[in-house]
Formats: structure tokens, C-alpha cells, sequence
């Protein structure tokens, strides 16, 4: 299939029809971008962290896990500049009330044109009212200076309005904007019945950080000499200002990250961060992710995070245009030194060797779990005509999903349901099967529809059992990319289902 004719419809229609995501609080008219996971979404999810896990934990020698809190004492917030820093522009329509962050609406040219005029209009804001507040009779603020920026804020205003009054509003179509804020992404919440600023604590917007900050814990307990890594699954929350596009953006999501921490004296940070490149690509293409539609975007300087030496966004060519997908930076010592300067407390690592005390660099892997199974079903969809009877086509909708992640591994079906020896006879079969394998038993409609609904799962092989199963043991085994089907014996079954689905 054309994979430009994929659109967003159809895999939210599939998702829902199926049971991989269903709209949140559905019963209540819903939650604005709060979705679900359905039975085969869930178990996709963990077959996707299952997977993760076992090619960066497992399967190394030189990683280990963690699993912190949600909640982290807020000055874990403050000293990694989520408090200070962590914010999106925001502006209003005039006319409708329509918010929306204006830096994802502008041209390349405008957006460049807004973002130094409003940070040179904050920053010159800012001094005209440390001025005024430090004037004293005595000592009375330099009027010609203050009057000088003023003068400077007004024109500097012009600009941010003239780059605004490029975005019509998606509302309403106006393009009268108000004066642009800037707003924490940080969900608050208070610790205690009483809510007081000295309750105040927050959702974490990120994983890394309980990795940083566990650093000195894990390192003593885990006896790993640098270069190692610590990697975590978790949830993160940040209050976007217009999330959507499905699972893209959402307030509520899952990471799966790693830190990996190395002496940049002994190692040069490039190759860490080349290295990690290539897993990342390694592990793309193990879960069945559409490489072409996968670009390598270079992060210049000036749209780095100040703490990025390098950044490399994976991209995805989603429906809605090409998006971020998974992101790789070097972190350089950053957050450990910050942690180190406002606990107090010694976040180095000890060269056993030479005694010295390494504060160590940070190449950090990560993978967004929703957007990166957004990716994988998009790449895995698929519509085939296919012929039933000669002469007769019909369109088949299938996702060729990666078999180590695919929610079903095995179908299994009694030719016909009225057949009491054959429904036996399959719930055998089923029984044997389900001890090592995700299987599904499925009986409902006629077989020709039972493969429909297992394609569209994207279950890998379907075995039906037949009158001749009860005649000389043998079963059909169906392919779902090929649609080939093999008679295989029960005893060798088995034997069959591990050997293609490895």
C-alpha cells in the first residue's frame, strides 16, 4: 500500500475497532487527548517495553535498571531548571479565547524573528523593573536609561506581533493575538492535607533526573566500573498547551531512557554518542519501524537544551508531517555537577585504578513508548487486495507487526463451531499452546473472518483444526504476511511455532 494514503483515521479507527487504544473516560464525553490502552494495546506496550528491556538491561553487561518515584523532592526541580526553565510561549486569540504555543505555528523565518525579539524584550523588561524597584530618593533610577528601554520594549513588541499576526487562529481564522506568556509545563500538586507553598511538589516532566540523582546509590550497589548505564521506564507528565494528534502529544506518556555515563578523559564523547546511534537505529529496525520513513535530524546550537553539547532527533514521517520520534544527547557533566552544587553531596565516581574522583559525562538514549508504538503500527499497516474465490477481490487490512512484539503470537480455531469434536479438539490445541506462547482462542463468524480479525491484530500465524486433524493429526498452519498454508502434524507443532516465530 502507498504509504501516503495511510492516514490518521484509519489507525485511530483500527486502534479503537481493536482494542489498541480506546478514548479516555469515554463514558464522560472523554478527557481532552486522554487515551486508553485496550486489551491487544496493552500487551503490544509491554511486548515493546519487554523488548526494550531485554536488548539494553538483560542483554549487557554494562547496564543496570532503576525504577524511582513519580514524585521527587521539588528541589530536584530546581536544580535541574524544570522550575526556572521548563516553559512553552502561550498566547490567546482575541476573538475566540483559542490558546495555542505560537513557536509550533511559525515559519522558519518568523519563528527566528519571535523568539529573539521576545527573549531581548523579557530580558530588557526585566531590567527596567529591577530599576524602578531599586530606585530609592536618594539614588533614583536613570530615567534615560529606563526610558531608552522602554523605547527598545516597544519596538521589540512590533516584532513579536508582526511574527503573531502570520498565524491565523485554527479556531477561528483571526489573527489578533495577545501579548505572548510563558508558561510551566510542570503539573503541581501538594504533599499533605494542607495546600501550602511549603506542600508544593510536582509530577516528574521527565525519567532522567532520579537517574542522576540515584547515581551515587546505584554505582556503590551495582559495582560497575565506567563506561555503564541506567536505564528506566517510566511515566512522565507535562501539561502541554495543545496536545494531540492521537497518542503523539500527550499530556501523560511513557519514556524509556538511558544515562550512560563514561570518563570523557578516557573516552571521547563523539564516539559514546556514535555508538549509541547505532543501537538506537539497531533496535528501530528490530521492532519493525519503516526506516525510510526515519530521518537523523542534527540539533544546531542555538535550539540546543543549554545543557547539550550534541542532540540528534530520530524523525518519523507521520501522516501530520515529519515529527520527533526518539532523541539522542550528550549531556556532558551538567546535571550531576548541579545536583553536587545544591545537595552538597559528592556525585563523582572513583577510578578503583588511580583513586581519582571522575565526575562523568552523559550520552543519553531516549524512546518515547507512545510515539514509538505510533510509529510501529503505522509502519506495520497495511491494505492488500486479495482474491477469496476466482474472480471475486476483496481489500484485507493487516499489520505486519514485528513477531517478538506482536500482541497475539498464535491463533487457534475449530474449522466450525457446532462441531462439538472439533471445539475440543481446539481447546486442546489452545491449552498446549497458551503455556508458552500469547494465544487466543477464536471461534466466532466463519474462518475466512476469524483470519480478518487475527490480520488486523496483526497476529503472525493462525492454526485451524479440521475434520482431517481428527483423521490423521495434522493441522493447518496460516501465514499472516504470506497467507501460505502448511500441514503440520500436532507433534510437531510446537516445534514449528518456535522455529518461525524466533
Amino acid at each position: 500500500m502507498d504509504k501516503a494514503k495511510i492516514t490518521m483515521d484509519k489507525i485511530v479507527s483500527l486502534a479503537k475497532r481493536r482494542g489498541f487504544v480506546f478514548p479516555g473516560s469515554d463514558i464522560y464525553g472523554g478527557l481532552a487527548n486522554s487515551w486508553d490502552y485496550g486489551p491487544y494495546g496493552a500487551q503490544l506496550k509491554k511486548n515493546i517495553k519487554d523488548h526494550w528491556w531485554k536488548t539494553f538491561v538483560e542483554s549487557r553487561d554494562d547496564m543496570v535498571g532503576l525504577d524511582a518515584a513519580i514524585i521527587m523532592n521539588p528541589k530536584v526541580w530546581e536544580a535541574s531548571g524544570h522550575i526556572s526553565g521548563f516553559n512553552d510561549f502561550l498566547v490567546e486569540c482575541k476573538e475566540c479565547h483559542e490558546r495555542i504555543r505560537p513557536d509550533q505555528h511559525l515559519d522558519a523565518i518568523n519563528q527566528n524573528a519571535f523568539m529573539l525579539s521576545f527573549s531581548e524584550m523579557t530580558f530588557k523588561r526585566m531590567e527596567v523593573d529591577k530599576m524602578k524597584r531599586e530606585a530609592t530618593p536618594e539614588s533614583p533610577a536613570n530615567e534615560g536609561m529606563v526610558q531608552k528601554y522602554e523605547h527598545d520594549i516597544e519596538k521589540l513588541a512590533t516584532k513579536v506581533f508582526g511574527a503573531l499576526r502570520t498565524i491565523p487562529c485554527p479556531h477561528c481564522g483571526k489573527n489578533e493575538w495577545s501579548h505572548p506568556t510563558l508558561f510551566n509545563l510542570m503539573f503541581k500538586t501538594f504533599i499533605g492535607p494542607a495546600e501550602e507553598s511549603a506542600n508544593i511538589a510536582y509530577l516528574r516532566p521527565e525519567t532522567a533526573q532520579a537517574m542522576f540523582v540515584d547515581f551515587p546509590l546505584v554505582a556503590g550497589v551495582a559495582r560497575k566500573r565506567l563506561p555503564f548505564g541506567i536505564a528506566q521506564i517510566g511515566k512522565a507528565f507535562r501539561n502541554e498547551i495543545t496536545p494531540g494528534n492521537f497518542i503523539f502529544r500527550t499530556r501523560e506518556f511513557e519514556q524509556m531512557e538511558i544515562e550512560y555515563f563514561f570518563d570523557s578523559k578516557k573516552k571521547e564523547w563523539n564516539e559514546v554518542f556514535d555508538y549509541w546511534q547505532g543501537e538506537m537505529e539497531s533496535w528501530m529496525r528490530s521492532v519493525g519501524m519503516d526506516m525510510e520513513r526515519v530521518h537523523k535530524t542534527e540539533i544546531p546550537e542555538a535550539e540546543r537544551a543549554h545543557y547539550s553539547s550534541r542532540t540528534v532527533d530520530f524523525e518519523f514521517d507521520y501522516p501530520f508531517g515529519q515529527k520527533e520520534l526518539f532523541g539522542l544527547a550528550c549531556r556532558t557533566d551538567y546535571d550531576l555537577g548541579r545536583h553536587a552544587k545544591f545537595s552538597g553531596r559528592d556525585m563523582s565516581w572513583q577510578d578503583p585504578e588511580t583513586k581519582e574522583n571522575v565526575t562523568p559525562f552523559v550520552v543519553e538514549p531516549t524512546f518515547g513508548v507512545d510515539r514509538g508504538l505510533l510509529a510501529i503500527l503505522l509502519s506495520a499497516y497495511d491494505e492488500e487486495v486479495v482474491s477469496n474465490e476466482p474472480g471475486k477481490e476483496e481489500t484485507r487490512t493487516v499489520l505486519h507487526l514485528a513477531k517478538a512484539i506482536a500482541p497475539v503470537k498464535v491463533a487457534v480455531f475449530p474449522l466450525m463451531k457446532n462441531r462439538p469434536e472439533l471445539v475440543a479438539k481446539a481447546r486442546e490445541v489452545f491449552d498446549i499452546l497458551k503455556k508458552d506462547v500469547v494465544c487466543e482462542f477464536d471461534d466466532n463468524g466463519n474462518v475466512g473472518k476469524r483470519y480478518r480479525r487475527q490480520d488486523e491484530i496483526g497476529t503472525p500465524y493462525c492454526v485451524t483444526i479440521d475434520f482431517q486433524t481428527l483423521d490423521d493429526g495434522t493441522v493447518t498452519v496460516r501465514d499472516r504476511d504470506t497467507m501460505k498454508q502448511d500441514r503440520v502434524s500436532l507433534a510437531d507443532l510446537g516445534d514449528y511455532l518456535w522455529e518461525h516465530l524466533k
